[in-house]
């Protein structure tokens, strides 16, 4: 025992950094959503559901924006057999700010349409006040991609719970002082700000500068253009049943889906998280297609996140009314029945998940984006046919069977790659809807009343 401490301490094999970085992301996903949940509690009692409502519709725009123009840069570092040369690195980070730029012009561009599109006037000035996030965020040190690439993110970890606890602070302080939307805005750009500083100033590696080499964009592009795609779909699969539900139902109503999102939505982040910055670097260091030993071991990290997260869903399904009611006040109350539902969908997010980096670390960026575009099709197709027939409900069942629709085809690619795992997949599956089935009968009351409301 002393031997594996020591080891997973100060070793630095692919297996003592794979347990590091396992613990960290462990820590940093706990410590920020502990954080979330502070913030969550705090705000809720400042300010009204429809400021959460707002600001939902703010991040739906921001978050296309942000997608719409993503290259796959970190991706891009990680793969890349020159990942490691200054110039490659200070190419990548320059086009990271010219796209940061872009984006703050695009939210510009949607401000005033998009107050018409939602009848919110706000809108025409909030998000190009927030869309100077995605400049403030074009700065992000390339040493980021370097730490993922060799699995030593430490730093990387207590940097971000850092500048979440400040801007925390920042953003309670405005709340209680304003009580409006702006709160939750210039927190944000401040939380962006500091975590952008600290981590150009403590994360190790060599300093970024301008720096543009022709060709080396080229090779950032060509690898990026499926990722640029995959990133406009994966803003529909990602956003979809916000941006579709706010055509449909009040500001309220979707502030309080919100709500119960943010608690649905921690495992599957936890799961994204570990997928980027553990999996896919094992995926890339152990070539599922070379030999048995090596699809061997990144089945077995797969399955511990499978494992791990859909545990952590079916508790939250579990203690979903009694939770909402214990941290929330009456005005919310609703958000615990559609949090219980909402396990159905986590539970089937991630019982496929995380197969991404099979094609990934062979540089098959073309593969990723059929499979999310076929993804974004399925699921604003359901999305719009479940919400107009049953609103609120249809987008809470929608991320689900959308997911289930498409995993004969993630299964068919992961299967070329020597990595497809379906005893994982089902066990996860069923010990999920297990947890669902059984928080359904728990709260069946308040599930009923929600669904007599709808």
């Amino acid at each position: 025992m002393r031997h594996l401490v020591r080891d997973i301490a100060k070793g630095d094999s692919t297996r003592a950094r794979s347990l590091r970085s396992s613990i960290m992301v462990g820590i940093g996903f706990g410590g920020s959503n502990v954080l979330r949940l502070a913030s969550n509690l705090a705000l809720t009692r400042l300010l009204f559901p429809e400021v959460f409502g707002l600001m939902a519709l703010v991040q739906v725009f921001m978050t296309g924006l942000q997608m719409f123009s993503d290259l796959g840069i970190n991706l891009s570092i990680i793969q890349h057999e020159r990942g490691e040369e200054p110039d490659f690195l200070n190419t990548a980070w320059t086009i990271q700010i010219i796209r940061g730029v872009a984006l703050w012009l695009g939210s510009c561009i949607l401000a005033w349409p998009a107050a018409l599109i939602y009848g919110e006037p706000q809108l025409a000035i909030l998000l190009p006040v927030v869309g100077l996030n995605a400049i403030i965020l074009g700065f992000t040190t390339t040493r980021i991609a370097l730490v993922n690439r060799n699995l030593q993110i430490g730093v990387q970890t207590f940097t971000d719970l850092g500048s979440q606890v400040a801007g925390l602070l920042i953003t309670i302080l405005l709340a209680w002082t304003t009580r409006s939307v702006w709160a939750l805005v210039i927190g944000l750009l401040c939380t962006s700000m500091i975590k952008v500083v600290a981590q150009q100033t403590l994360l190790k590696g060599p300093a970024n500068r301008l720096h543009f080499d022709r060709d080396m964009s080229r090779e950032i592009i060509r690898f990026g253009k499926y990722i640029f795609l995959s990133s406009i779909a994966g803003f529909l699969v990602n956003q979809s049943d916000r941006a579709i539900l706010g055509g449909y139902v009040p500001l309220t109503e979707l502030g309080i889906y919100s709500v119960a999102y943010v608690f649905a939505n921690v495992p599957l982040q936890l799961a994204q998280a570990a997928g980027g910055q553990i999996i896919f670097p094992i995926y890339r260091k152990f070539m599922t297609t070379e030999s048995a030993g090596n699809r061997a071991k990144v089945a077995k990290a797969r399955r511990l996140v499978l494992l791990s997260t859909v545990l952590l869903g079916g508790l939250l399904t579990l203690a979903s009314v009694p939770l909402v009611n214990l941290l929330y006040d009456h005005r919310y109350t609703a958000a615990g029945p559609i949090l219980a539902l909402l396990g159905f969908s986590v539970t089937a997010q991630i019982a496929t998940s995380n197969y991404d980096g099979a094609h990934l670390s062979h540089g098959n960026s073309k593969w990723h984006f059929n499979l999310i575009c076929l993804q974004a099709i399925v699921q604003v197709v359901l999305s719009f046919l479940l919400i107009s027939r049953f609103g609120l409900i249809g987008a809470v069942f929608a991320l689900g069977v959308s997911s289930l629709v498409v995993y004969p085809f993630k299964a068919y690619v992961a299967n070329r790659y020597r990595a497809w795992d379906p005893l994982a997949d089902g066990a996860t599956f069923a010990l999920g809807l297990g947890f669902f089935g059984l928080s359904c009968v728990l709260w069946h009351d308040s599930i009923s009343a929600l669904l007599a409301g709808r």
